[in-house]
């Protein structure tokens, strides 16, 4: 019997979460599940899912504008008594807020349907009275690694209502997406090495650490070149950071992109300098395009990422370490070939788009017979 979902994802920024919204949503609607995506009009989600509708993906913007927001919450309200669903799938905490005052709307439900959250991020929960009683309103909770269904386990969840559920990423989809030419678009010279990090310019992802480790691999390999693609309040300092160190000819800050599949493509090595991390998607990403990543041993990474198998780890915030393992990658290209191609193939068994989705489902199924 189909399950019918509605979606719920707030953010106006494009991020890891929002790709594995939008993956879910697809993958549970082509399984024949009918799912129903409510995201931010303004949002990057939101421009993406309406180019996804030409091919059937059921998609309804709204406009929060803060987790209080009554009228977002009474939009909600209305989408659910319209379609009726047998899930509601909370992707953000201020999702989570919103539907939490959705639900006690009248009119809403005839019968309360299930209500899941994802959480993506290894933060601990809020401890205040609202966050307290909104995250009291979700029947189950799908953790991106088990390193963060320990953390929602240690903030009061019980461990009943918690489920992990890697990410996934479409290894077949990646296949298809034309390689860029990185040297090209950022204008470097034509046989330097490639040395890529993909993620939003905030203090956790690290990228002081890995501009830093940039600033000694140059020594050894002085035509090595650094792409970070992603955007967020740190642009000015790394900036300051890049001048400060003269790498203004090595460092570039691509910005946010929306090639960035292709981009990894044309990477040597693929760096995530996080200090904290739920799983990083875009490490799977890396993996599905054969390339040998570097992660820190920090949160989900290792669930992700075999040291000395299909990547490195390094501790985090350890420039020399990182810097060390970039340079030995760039001068055995042999092992750094290897650690792709078994990063890819372990991508595609264990973290496939199919599996991610699957599980979901079945977390839905599961938990929706025990409410």
């Amino acid at each position: 019997m189909p399950t019918t979902s509605v979606h719920i994802d707030t953010a106006r920024t494009w991020r890891g979460g929002q790709n594995q919204v939008l993956l879910t949503v697809t993958g549970l609607s082509e399984l024949g599940h009918p799912a129903v995506l409510v995201a931010n009009k303004r949002g990057e989600l939101a421009r993406r899912a309406a180019e996804r509708g030409k091919e059937g993906l059921r998609f309804l913007p709204f406009s929060p504008k803060s987790e209080f927001d009554v009228h977002a919450a009474w939009q909600l309200a209305r989408i659910f008594a319209d379609v009726r669903p047998d899930v509601i799938h909370a992707h953000d905490p201020h999702a989570i807020a919103l539907m939490s005052m959705a639900l006690k709307m009248p009119g809403a439900f005839e019968k309360r349907p299930l209500i899941a959250a994802s959480r993506r991020v290894d933060f601990h929960l809020q401890k205040n009275a609202f966050s307290r009683w909104k995250n009291n309103q979700v029947d189950v909770w799908i953790a991106a690694s088990g390193l963060i269904a320990g953390m929602l386990e240690r903030d009061g969840i019980p461990a009943g209502r918690i489920r992990v559920v890697h990410e996934g990423v479409s290894v077949s989809k990646i296949d298809k997406i034309d390689n860029v030419d990185a040297h090209a678009v950022f204008f470097l010279p034509h046989n330097a090495p490639l040395v890529g990090n993909v993620a939003a310019l905030v203090p956790h992802k690290g990228q002081r650490h890995f501009i830093a480790a940039a600033a000694r691999v140059i020594r050894e390999v002085p035509d090595a070149r650094f792409v970070i693609l992603g955007e967020g309040e740190l642009r000015e300092p790394l900036e300051r950071q890049i001048k400060e160190l003269g790498l203004e000819r090595h460092v570039i800050l691509g910005g946010f992109r929306t090639d960035v599949i292709g981009l990894i493509k044309s990477f040597d090595i693929f760096v995530m300098s996080s200090i904290t991390e739920g799983l990083g998607t875009s490490i799977l990403d890396a993996m599905a395009c054969a390339k040998p990543v570097i992660g820190t041993r920090t949160g989900g990474i290792p669930e992700a990422v075999r040291d000395e198998e299909t990547g490195v780890l390094v501790p985090p915030q350890d420039e020399g370490a990182m810097a060390a393992a970039i340079i030995r990658l760039l001068k055995d290209k042999p092992l750094a070939a290897r650690l792709g191609a078994s990063g890819r193939q372990r991508a595609a068994e264990y973290f496939s788009v199919e599996r991610m989705v699957a599980e979901t489902l079945g977390v839905y199924q599961k938990a929706g017979s025990a409410v």
